[in-house]
């Protein structure tokens, strides 16, 4: 870890060491593409130079051209701090490197706070297969390389260049480096921590994506149970019927942590207390659902299974998050004509896992229709095992590419050893990655440690959150502060104060102008008198 003692807590380049140029050495191998300096406005949050490059340039084994491109982000004045931002979805493009910190507070990135920050499209082009239509994004998953280079060699390859290009140009040693992803970025962070043990001081970790070709098979799973109910994913359920399992939801479970306000903190209990029967009854009309609808329930919040009936993913979380437009957008319906209005499972989901999760890869022709019809005609016990297999092309299988060495019974032990901490964070109502997952990972992870992850690693729950920000949740919340006071001053974190911010139309709907504390699993927030709208009036239990 680069934690140099003895030297100033604050560096601030006064405007640039090094002038904003492609004029900066770099290692063989590497072309620095351009250089612009940004003045702050709206496009900006400070004054700072972009630099762009590209690596890794090479052919193919489809005989496509792949390289690994990139963006630094370098503010005029600097606080001393690295970031490096990991990209979510199938990567594929450079975003912004501005560094979002995961809350529903867009305007707080760590380039803002004066980081310098590093993006990448993780080695491929999403746009280089325009023929391919919907499935282009993931027709990458042809060439061994370019998974490889999705699932973890990206981070590995650029981490160093960034890192020393950022000290080239101040002319001085990056004092702390700070991971930051959330979905496929939140994998991207873990399979870090695993990797790369020493490279990283801290790592915020988002709604995770670690299981990813697990979790593309509940994507198969979902449609086919949807598409089981009415013949069209969209009208498997309406948004009545969701409002009216999330408000069942809420009668059985709102009370569990000892105050009924639209928030489900007790996720155990909620578990062992509904089920969704409880909303069918013998004849449709607009206040229950049908049998149909209730055994699809049944069978996605169980997860994919294998022939012996074990889990090949995991069990979902009841939460009322259900109900939101985020759940829905990832599992029923979008907004989208040229997806056919499809949710994003049966368009992204499906080219993902037809090209890149299972070995050999299959392609899959781009329409909506054809994805949709790949996972319904995908047969979950028979075909689960190819996200194992390999072959003479592809050496490594996309579990042994994406997820984290050692996923199944983690410790992380040079990581920790090596004074890495990090805070992992996810929505109890995600519909993309089951929180039950991680929360069994991070159980499994305390107990390799000993019962004590907590002196590295802490994980909190957020009720009614989805995929990312937004649903009935207090989704406005600072994580990096508590993250960068635990590396810097051997603060470690605790009840992380949440709000609902201004943006999230549900979250108002449903909560209000309220805050709550976010506590540290296995605690959760539990009401102890006084104003109920304030967080002060809640206790960790």
């Amino acid at each position: 870890m680069r934690i140099l003692t003895g030297l100033a807590a604050v560096l601030l380049a006064g405007p640039g060491f090094a002038a904003c140029t492609t004029d900066l050495q770099v290692p063989d191998g590497v072309r620095l593409t351009g250089a612009e300096q940004v003045a702050k406005g709206d496009e900006s949050p400070r004054e700072h130079c972009r630099i762009t490059g590209v690596m890794n340039e090479r052919e193919g084994v489809d005989g496509m051209a792949y390289a690994l491109r990139f963006e630094l982000r370098l503010p005029d004045e600097w606080n001393g701090r690295f970031v490096h931002q990991f990209n979510g979805g199938n990567d594929g493009e450079v975003k912004p490197a501005f560094g979002p910190l995961l809350s529903g507070l867009k305007d707080d990135t760590a380039l803002a706070r004066g980081y310098a920050v590093v993006s990448s499209d993780a080695g491929h082009d999403g746009a280089a297969f325009g023929e391919a239509g919907l499935a282009g994004g993931a027709r990458f998953g042809f060439d061994p390389q370019a998974r490889a280079a999705y699932g973890y060699t990206a981070v590995r390859d650029l981490h160093p260049v960034a890192t020393g290009l950022t000290e080239t140009f101040y002319g001085q040693q990056i004092l702390y480096t700070y991971g930051i992803g959330g979905s496929n970025g939140g994998r991207h962070a873990m399979v870090a921590a695993a990797r790369m043990p020493d490279a990283f001081d801290g790592l915020l970790i988002g709604y995770p994506g670690f299981n990813l070709p697990r979790a593309a098979l509940q994507h198969a799973l979902d449609v086919q149970a949807f598409h089981g109910v009415s013949g069209d994913l969209k009208t498997a359920f309406t948004r009545d019927d969701l409002n009216l399992v999330a408000d069942r939801i809420r009668q059985t479970c709102d009370g569990l942590d000892g105050l009924e306000d639209g928030l489900v903190y007790d996720v155990n209990g909620c578990l062992a207390s509904f089920d969704p029967s409880m909303v069918q009854c013998a004849e449709q009309s607009s206040g229950c659902l049908t049998e149909a609808q209730v055994n699809a329930l049944y069978i996605i919040f169980t997860g994919p299974l294998d022939e012996d009936g074990e889990p090949l993913y995991a069990d979902w979380a009841w939460d009322p998050g259900i109900a939101s437009g985020n759940w829905r957008f990832w599992k029923i319906e979008s907004p989208i004509p040229p997806w056919g209005n499809k949710p994003i499972i049966a368009v992204m989901g499906a080219a993902s896992l037809a090209q890149i999760f299972t070995t050999p890869p299959t392609e899959v022709a781009g329409s909506p229709e054809a994805l949709e019809q790949f996972l319904l005609d995908f047969d979950i016990q028979a075909e689960a095992s190819q996200i194992f297999a390999t072959d003479d092309t592809f050496v490594e299988s996309a579990m042994e590419v994406m997820t984290p060495p050692g996923v199944g019974e983690p410790e992380l032990a040079e990581f920790r050893e090596a004074g890495g901490k990090m805070l992992i964070l996810h929505g109890n109502a995600d519909p993309v990655f089951s929180v039950l997952d991680t929360t069994s990972w991070y159980e499994r992870l305390d107990l390799n440690n000993d019962d004590e992850a907590e002196r590295f690693a802490v994980f909190y729950r957020i009720p009614g959150m989805p995929h990312g920000a937004g649903g009935p949740s207090t989704d406005g919340f600072d994580m990096l502060t508590p993250l960068v006071n635990w590396v810097e001053n051997g603060e470690a974190p605790g009840a992380i104060e949440a709000h609902v911010t201004d943006a999230n139309a549900e979250g108002q709907d449903a909560l209000g102008d309220i805050s709550r504390p976010l506590c540290p699993y296995p605690t959760i927030a539990r009401y102890q008198g006084g104003d109920a709208a304030q967080a002060s009036s809640f206790a960790c239990e």
